[in-house]
């Protein structure tokens, strides 16, 4: 079992920032990926940021410049910075991990989602 756990979110003027952290637990050997995905009312779930173990981070080119994806290995956390958010930024932002456990191989593993909403 791999459990992820966010906080962070909330609400946020426009122009302002905000910061979401994930922590993942369990039966981990390993963690291949991490990142975050979000998913506005009406809309598919679209990754915002990832970043492979040992690789450099990838973001969506709408969060480019404004958000930046870090990762602490030794601790199994990611977080997003948000800046000059903008009220398209407003959505359920979920943590997501590829996770190597240590007796269940390969699991893809998602977060209850945290809530983002920037107002105008």
């Amino acid at each position: 079992q791999v459990q992820l756990v966010e906080s962070g979110g909330g609400l946020v003027q426009a122009g302002g920032s905000l910061r979401l952290s994930c922590v993942a637990s369990g039966s981990i050997l390993s963690i291949d990926t991490m990142g975050w995905y979000r998913q506005a009312p009406g809309k598919q779930r679209k990754s915002v940021a990832a970043i492979v173990s040992g690789g450099s981070p990838n973001y969506a080119d709408s969060v480019k410049g404004r958000f930046t994806i870090s990762r602490d290995s030794t601790k199994n956390t990611v977080t997003l910075q948000m800046n000059s958010l903008k009220p398209e930024d407003t959505a359920v932002y979920y943590c997501n991990a590829v996770v190597r456990t240590t007796n269940s191989g390969i699991k893809n593993s998602w977060g209850q989602g945290t809530q983002v909403t920037v107002s105008s």
